[in-house]
């Protein structure tokens, strides 16, 4: 069974259409990020499968379950990208609280463990006022992760941590897909998505306009070659058209010292895909 699927999902509010038939599915223990400029749906999209949201047209289904109902929102964890916990609660009473919304019978022992899994062992005491933009971030993601979520939705969860934190936080997806949960990750941060992410869904205006794993998605450049008559960048030739233009710069008198193919990042893939968005 499928942990997410969304078939044909249609959202509009009022005039404007913020999602115009979607497809994805994700598949158990899969780490998927979802890309896409400003205003593109994302948020839209995490809000209907969490139920949020109500679809104006399609399916979305958690393990089988409609989104909405209680039977999928039993499997669902989830860190809004715009969160505000009460000024005056700690650490602990915060937790404990979503313990009791998320039906979670872990007790202390899981308070404890989720704090020291997010960078926040001695923080359980400490009140969300007197903590850091990035500490709350933190503790964001440590009430996510309450009753062993089998879908994580995480909306922009890095956006104000430093690098030490963003690696805290890769550590701790890396832990919890070995462990089989799936994840969405929304994210602006494109090299922290290609380091850690299995597949990515690229969204332009609501509509899916490509996915794939990271690498598959780069296409090749041209190459770079280093010859006696100096550098330069060739266009159009793959990999597999090394040998014989080699052999034809040869031929052309040219003394060969590297050839070095080019191949776009995630980052050239995305601009392409959503070329022309300024949102």
């Amino acid at each position: 069974m499928e942990a997410l699927v969304v078939r044909g999902l249609v959202k509009h509010y009022g005039r404007r259409t913020a999602l115009k038939g979607v497809d994805m599915s994700l598949a158990p223990g899969e780490l998927v990020g979802l890309l896409g400029p400003n205003g593109a749906g994302k948020s839209t999209l995490v809000k209907t499968v969490c139920g949020l949201v109500r679809a104006s047209a399609g399916e979305v289904t958690v393990y089988g379950a409609r989104a909405g109902t209680a039977g999928s929102r039993r499997h669902l964890g989830y860190l809004a990208e715009t969160f505000r916990y009460p000024a005056w609660c700690t650490a602990d009473e915060l937790l404990t609280l979503h313990q009791r919304l998320a039906g979670s019978d872990g007790g202390p022992g899981e308070r404890t463990g989720l704090l020291e899994r997010v960078g926040l062992r001695d923080a359980s005491r400490l009140r969300v006022e007197e903590m850091s933009k990035g500490m709350q971030q933190r503790l964001g993601l440590a009430q996510a992760l309450i009753g062993t979520p089998r879908l994580l939705l995480l909306d922009e969860p890095t956006s104000a941590l430093d690098p030490v934190g963003r690696r805290l936080v890769r550590d701790v997806l890396a832990e919890v897909r070995t462990a089989g949960t799936t994840v969405l990750l929304n994210s602006h941060l494109l090299s922290e998505v290609e380091l850690i992410c299995d597949r990515v869904v690229i969204i332009r205006a609501g509509e899916v306009v490509a996915e794939g794993v990271p690498h598959d998605l780069a296409r090749p450049r041209g190459v770079h070659v280093e010859t006696d008559r100096g550098t330069r960048v060739v266009a159009n030739v793959t990999r597999d058209q090394v040998p014989a233009l080699v052999a034809q710069l040869i031929a052309d008198g040219e003394q060969v010292f590297a050839v070095t193919p080019l191949t776009s990042t995630l980052e050239d893939t995305y601009l392409d895909a959503v070329a022309g968005d300024t949102s």
